[in-house]
């Protein structure tokens, strides 16, 4: 069964929408509140250990209802009975998207091509504890006989972004491996890489699904060249494991066939963390706490799966960006996490939201009469606040912000802790009630105000907590795309530049150059001069 193919601008609730946006575009979230004493108590989600309050949104009753009338018109409740039962919603690719398998607790099956999934799912997590814990523990000893003391994941995009944000997002719960992160196709990087390695020490887990890849395996082979100025053929397969499909391939580089983990078509990749491509996140952090992360994005499936629309943060959160994108016509949303652990969470989810919902082709084939996709940005507080939050607070767009805090800090440092939340307190409410114009202010220290946002407050970063996070911006993409009528879980539009690259590679390579535009042209002269 497909996702329904209904366009939403043609919809009554959205029509309902576009009126009534005109009657409150111009109304101040200081007057609804003042209008409403229960406005954050009716506007707030809390869910374990989460608390999304979405009260600072240019949002009445009536927009959350109207919003709610679209996501029932849209079909969304079948369409994430769909996502989790396997069917083909990835229709151009003509594959199922289940990545919320890899992390699911069910007994049921979850049959693709006639075959339970579960089962083998749970044999290669059993592989990946066991491969982890012989690493971790030191029984593991490279090609000199000493432990293992670095890993180095060589990947790129979901391959790489995934695995590389949660392990600096759990530093407080590594253990004693370093672990590094390679993917662009930098050789200046990586022998500066290189040069802190002892090869004797170092494992590396090369992540590709079809071990084709022209990034990873460039990068691949360069580290193979150097491991083998210390080491011997039958040492690779001691420091190198794979995370792929192709076990022919994986082969040949001289690994071997035990230390192939799987990866499968029916888990995108920027979605794969959750399988063998966080096989460098269990080495990181070890298994256990690598459980607990699938744990947390377990425990938001279900809640995004059962809780009603109006009680389900992410439901909640991809309408809301929906009514700021194709209403007000806010191109872009704002991402500040107050911890520096997630540095990499916003690089991380733009993988994941403007590679899935950058589409202009709806689900019926015809090209969309309606913005799609957001532009996601940010970075952690304080340092954003210090940096663009002026464009935020006085500029001239409407950015939409997300912030993200913790109750507890990871290492008790009180202070510290209490003065980075205080700002993420003042900040958001900085944005809702500006500093009006007043005698004897000057206008450039007026601050209009009407600014929205969402807070998600959460107890504390834990494996659990941030599997949470993860998951639900994942089913906030979902919905999004459910919405806009397009497939969120192909990525075409990465394909053109991968072929042209390998074209001109070929024209690099041999000095001849084929016909280009006069602009590419002339640059590749100069590139060959």
């Amino acid at each position: 069964m497909a996702l329904k193919a209904i366009n939403p601008s043609k919809t009554t609730s959205w029509q309902k929408l576009q009126v009534h946006f005109e009657q409150v575009k111009g109304q101040k979230m200081q007057n609804l509140f003042a209008a409403d004493a229960k406005r954050t108590e009716k506007m707030h989600v809390n869910w374990q250990d989460f608390c999304l309050d979405y009260s600072k949104n240019i949002a009445t009753d009536q927009t959350i209802e109207l919003l709610l009338q679209l996501a029932q018109e849209m079909d969304l409740k079948n369409s994430i009975e769909q996502l989790f039962n396997g069917a083909i919603i990835n229709q151009t690719e003509h594959r199922a998207v289940l990545h919320t398998a890899l992390r699911s607790k069910q007994s049921e099956p979850i049959v693709i091509d006639n075959q339970d999934i579960i089962p083998e799912i749970e044999r290669v997590k059993a592989r990946m504890k066991a491969f982890s814990q012989k690493i971790i523990s030191g029984q593991h000893k490279g090609f000199a006989g000493h432990p293992i003391t670095d890993i180095v994941n060589v990947g790129i995009g979901g391959s790489d972004l995934g695995p590389a944000m949660i392990t600096e997002a759990l530093q407080f719960y590594k253990n004693r491996l370093n672990v590094h992160f390679v993917s662009n196709i930098d050789g200046d990087y990586i022998q500066d890489l290189l040069e802190t390695l002892v090869p004797e020490t170092t494992l590396f887990v090369v992540v590709s699904k079809t071990f084709t890849t022209q990034e990873t395996l460039t990068n691949a082979n360069t580290i193979k060249d150097w491991f083998l100025k210390s080491a011997n053929e039958k040492d690779v397969s001691k420091h190198f494991v794979a995370v792929s499909t192709n076990l022919l391939k994986a082969q040949e580089f001289g690994i071997a066939s035990d230390n192939v983990f799987p990866m499968w078509d029916w888990v995108g990749g920027r979605f794969s963390l959750w399988g063998a491509v966080g096989l460098s996140i269990c080495l990181s952090i070890g298994y256990d706490h690598f459980e607990m992360l699938l744990e947390g994005a377990n425990q938001m499936d279900l809640h995004f799966k059962n809780a009603e629309f109006d009680s389900n943060i992410p439901v909640m959160m991809a309408l809301l960006s929906i009514w700021y994108n194709n209403f007000f016509g806010s191109q872009t949303e704002a991402i500040i996490p107050y911890s520096q652990y997630l540095h990499k969470l916003v690089p991380y989810l733009q993988q994941g939201i403007m590679e899935s919902n950058g589409k202009h082709v709806g689900r019926d084939a015809e090209r969309v009469t309606y913005q799609t996709g957001t532009i996601v940005w940010g970075e952690p507080g304080t340092n954003s606040q210090h940096a663009f939050f002026q464009l935020i607070h006085q500029g001239t767009k409407l950015i939409p912000t997300d912030f993200i805090g913790f109750k507890k800090s990871l290492h008790g440092h009180k202070e510290h802790h209490d003065k980075l939340m205080s700002n993420f307190f003042a900040q958001s409410e900085a944005l809702l009630m500006g500093r009006p114009p007043k005698l004897g202010l000057t206008p450039f220290k007026v601050f209009e105000g009407n600014k929205p946002s969402n807070t998600l407050l959460i107890d504390k970063l834990t494996p659990k907590s941030l599997g949470s996070l993860v998951a639900l911006y994942e089913h906030k993409l979902f919905v999004q795309g459910v919405i806009w009528n397009i497939f969120s879980f192909d990525q075409w539009g990465v394909e053109l530049g991968k072929e042209l690259a390998n074209s001109i590679l070929e024209e690099i390579q041999t000095g001849k150059l084929a016909k280009h535009d006069s602009s590419t042209q002339f640059l590749l002269n100069r590139f060959l001069k």
